[in-house]
């Protein structure tokens, strides 16, 4: 916590350093004022001075303008402080959240990362925002008003120093009852918020299916249990009012009983009981502002507990210690699996999902790999861009570990085209630019034509400029796979891996895509994983696997030959064409 809350004021220093010095400006005008209003009563009232009475009286309005104008300005800029932290804080977490592996994103989910990088760095700004101010003026104000009280009457001073100390138990009391019922309110907004995330995702399937009712019965229990959460915190903390209510009432019940017995046997002046009794307010008042912000800052450190959690968080992928000296980057496109194992660190059962894999792919080669699902596919093409790390073995790209590469230089000479298609929210042209920033229009025409998108993107009313709607929801399934195998195809990527991204077009359009990556590619090594068995059969490689290992490799004539795996998945298929043709 004490790392998060000295690290991220950046350029709002300035606003840290002038908040603290108008807020004891302030604090001093205030407590000014009920020392001369004291004499005012004391001396320009029981003498008759009116003289003196206006000088006080003027002296007092200018004095409280100042407080005024203190108080804005400490106020503005510990507002400026606040805010300028929670912006340089959500920027870090944003930062090194664009950093973590794909491990790391099943560590902590998508939901709970949102609810840490905005409400939890928004009870945290708040929490700063508050203690900018209070816990200077506060203790400050407390200090200086019991000292002038004592000066005025150690009797009456003796009744604030066993009430505040009352106070200060009950308040440490309840931040130690609290402290993790708010980590419970965080984690049920995470919870709540990841249903809401998946309900709007998937909110086509849930009408297709007229699953409304089911969905809004689950965000209720996830909602009712948020509110519970909050409820039992609340709770506990607003136990403090009638305590600091008893309090306060017992003290100004015992100032007016004693103070009046004291000015009835002249111990002390009229003007001064009004004066400690103004300080009693002040007093009270600091009291129970450190206690508001000690409460803030109970529920803020649960947050910042959390926050901590993801800026901790050493990335499970990183640059090789020789990485950063490598200036060649990939760019022959030869690929090699070593004796590759490998599990998931953080899902699944423990067990290898990938065993043993050895297989090797030429620069310019087309490689499929085919079986069942659960075989491993997609585990085994996200090891080469370093989606994820091997447990055993390695992967070489044009002969180096891909462990020894900068991971900036890996990826920029890999296209790869998703299992789940992804089109960002934005024109076409700007969902191409990932592909290449510097395409021209021209660029960008001839890659949607060798990915067969051209076709619709120019009858679209905009061409180029149609806007995309957020996750490609104005387009078809077949459209969008298009438009991201043409993103890829414009990066002219060394290598290419196309995760079952034809899946959605009709067989035509899929042999006429791969016509354009023999003449557009023809030096790119491609990777493709499809379960049409027409989309693999020119391949120049296919790596059949079968629960995690390399059953066989070859063309399709050798494993019709040799693997009676690839020849069931083959005969089934052609069956099933025959019998629906």
């Amino acid at each position: 916590m004490r790392k998060i809350l000295t690290g991220y004021w950046g350029e709002y220093k300035n606003s840290l350093i002038l908040t603290p010095i108008f807020v004891l400006l302030e604090t001093v005008v205030t407590l000014a004022l009920p020392t001369l209003m004291s004499n005012i009563v004391d001396q320009g009232v029981a003498n008759g001075d009116r003289q003196y009475i206006i000088v006080c009286g003027l002296l007092m309005t200018a004095l409280a303008i100042l407080s005024v104008v203190s108080g804005y300005i400490s106020t503005w800029n510990a507002s400026r402080a606040a805010n300028g932290f929670g912006s340089n804080l959500r920027q870090a977490m944003y930062r090194h959240i664009q950093e973590f592996s794909f491990a790391d994103i099943d560590r902590f989910s998508t939901a709970s990362l949102i609810t840490r990088t905005t409400s939890d760095v928004r009870q945290l700004q708040m929490a700063v925002q508050m203690m900018l101010r209070t816990f200077i003026q506060a203790p400050f104000q407390l200090l200086v008003a019991m000292t002038i009280v004592i000066t005025y009457s150690w009797r009456l001073a003796l009744i604030y120093m066993v009430a505040v100390p009352v106070l200060f138990i009950g308040v440490v009391t309840v931040m130690t009852l609290v402290d993790k019922l708010f980590l419970i309110v965080q984690q049920k907004l995470d919870a709540m918020n990841a249903d809401i995330q998946e309900n709007l995702i998937a909110i086509r399937v849930v009408k297709a299916f007229v699953r409304q009712r089911y969905e809004r019965q689950k965000f209720k229990k996830a909602n009712d249990e948020l509110t519970r959460a909050n409820l039992k915190a609340v709770g506990v903390i607003i136990a403090m009012s009638p305590l600091a209510t008893i309090v306060l009432n017992a003290v100004t019940l015992c100032i007016y009983w004693f103070g009046g017995r004291m000015v009835a046997t002249g111990h002390i002046e009229s003007g001064q009981l009004l004066a400690v009794i103004s300080y009693l307010n002040q007093i009270m008042m600091s009291v129970m502002m450190f206690s508001m912000v000690l409460m803030q800052y109970t529920r803020s450190r649960a947050c910042g507990k959390r926050i901590a959690e993801v800026l901790d968080t050493v990335p499970d992928i990183q640059d090789g210690p020789d990485a950063p000296a490598r200036t060649v980057a990939p760019d022959r496109g030869s690929v090699e699996f070593r004796d590759v194992s490998f599990r998931y660190k953080r899902t699944g059962n423990g067990e290898d999902v990938l065993k043993n894999i050895t297989f090797s792919a030429a620069p310019g080669e087309t490689v499929a790999i085919v079986g069942g699902t659960g075989s491993g596919k997609s585990s085994l093409v996200n090891l080469i861009p370093r989606f994820y790390d091997v447990t055993a073995g390695q992967v070489l790209v044009d002969g180096v570990d891909v462990r020894d590469y900068r991971i900036e230089d890996l990826r920029a000479a890999i296209g790869m085209v998703l299992q789940n298609n992804v089109l960002f929210s934005g024109t076409i042209r700007e969902n191409m630019a990932w592909g290449n920033e510097h395409a021209t229009d021209e660029d960008i025409i001839a890659a949607l034509k060798s990915a067969q998108a051209w076709d619709f993107v120019s009858q679209m009313p905009d061409g180029l400029d149609t806007y995309i709607q957020q996750g490609g929801t104005n387009v078809s399934g077949g459209q969008k796979q298009r438009l991201c195998i043409a993103r890829a195809m414009l990066k002219k990527p060394a290598i290419l891996i196309l995760d079952d991204s034809t899946s959605a077009v009709d067989s035509d359009t899929e042999s006429r895509i791969r016509a354009s990556f023999s003449r557009e590619l023809k030096d790119t090594t491609v990777f493709i994983i499809a379960q049409r068995i027409s989309s693999v059969v020119s391949a120049d490689k296919i790596v059949v696997l079968d629960e995690g290992r390399v059953e066989s490799v070859g063309t399709h004539a050798q494993l019709m030959e040799q693997s009676p795996i690839y020849r069931d998945i083959y005969t089934s298929q052609v069956e099933e064409a025959l019998s629906n043709g």
